[in-house]
């Protein structure tokens, strides 16, 4: 477990089954607070179950949950008051208007009517939804609605916000917007955990993340800690000179070259290390070189090689 920071989020040894069906054998989360988890595993891995068991909506058979220091099972009421949850699909009444929206969570979480219209008015302009808000959000754009949606999930000013694949559907204009919002808000000190199908959206977002494959987390880590799991990272080197391309391909233990184009290509994890002994190899034998690439897996390759499938992490 991570102790640096207090915990948002804490999870100890969690099971659920269903009947025959083991969905979560035994899983282990922390989240520090003030940061982005992400959650990621292909479908039928047991993501859905954890966060509706974080969330208070389905009790686990087994282990302890802790949110903001509150158990789950004993202090449930008061989990709810500390977090907020967004599901895949914007959960807006399409027949009231934005701000009737946002009045309507007010009223949910039992706010007087000042302070619900205080965090209305608040809301609509820090999510640029101010001129919408006369309008019923089945006139609104998918990037809109999904705005007036975690804005919902904001009125009762949680310090802790489960995000259950907030952009899907968006074009990648509506993600990024969604994207930045996710961002100010872990600025301001929110915690903030993710599930998404898109790996771009986790390694853009994410501090750490879990891959959760048969109800067993099988990697967690950063995302540049998770992709240095695969091998296949190199590091590519464009030379000054023809005539050192040999010896540069020999001092290095290349794992290719090219002495046309000028080019080495040395197997390597990307570390800083890794890096810096190379560096320092090419200083000893004083090759020049003009261009210097670090290549390493993306998220893709560490899903494929941590599941065995191709899919996406939906």
């Amino acid at each position: 477990m991570n102790t640096a920071k207090s915990l948002a989020i804490e999870a100890r040894s969690l099971t659920k089954s269903y009947g025959d069906n083991d969905v979560l054998g035994g899983i282990d989360i922390a989240v520090p607070e003030g940061s982005v988890f992400s959650l990621l595993g292909p479908n039928g891995a047991g993501k859905t179950t954890t966060v509706n068991i974080l969330t208070t909506l389905v009790p686990a058979d087994g282990g302890e949950v802790f949110v903001k220091g509150r158990s789950v099972t004993r202090d449930a009421d008061e989990v709810r008051k500390r977090i907020g949850v967004t599901g895949q699909f914007a959960a807006v009444d399409g027949l009231l208007t934005g701000r009737e929206n946002l009045h309507l969570m007010g009223s949910l979480h039992h706010l007087g009517k000042a302070e619900t219209r205080r965090r209305t008015e608040e809301l609509l302009e820090r999510f640029d939804l101010g001129e919408a808000a006369r309008r019923p959000p089945a006139t609104y754009s998918g990037g809109m609605k999904r705005r007036l949606d975690i804005a919902m999930c904001l009125m009762g000013d949680p310090q802790v916000i489960f995000l259950d694949e907030p952009t899907t559907g968006l074009d990648p204009s509506g993600r990024r917007t969604v994207w930045s919002i996710i961002r100010e808000l872990v600025r301001g000190g929110t915690t903030v955990f993710l599930t998404t199908q898109y790996l771009e959206e986790a390694d853009e977002l994410a501090d750490r993340i879990a891959v959760l494959d048969g109800g067993k987390i099988v990697a967690e880590g950063t995302p540049e800690q998770l992709k240095r799991l695969v091998p296949g990272g190199h590091i590519s080197l464009r030379l000054h000179r023809a005539d050192q391309v040999a010896l540069a391909a020999q001092a290095l233990s290349a794992s290719a070259f090219d002495a046309d184009q000028l080019t080495v290509q040395v197997a390597s994890d990307g570390s800083v290390r890794a890096l810096r002994a190379l560096l320092d190899a090419l200083d000893r034998e004083q090759i020049e070189v003009d261009e210097l690439t670090v290549h390493t897996p993306d998220l893709d390759d560490v899903f494929l090689s941590l599941t065995g499938r191709v899919e996406s992490a939906a």
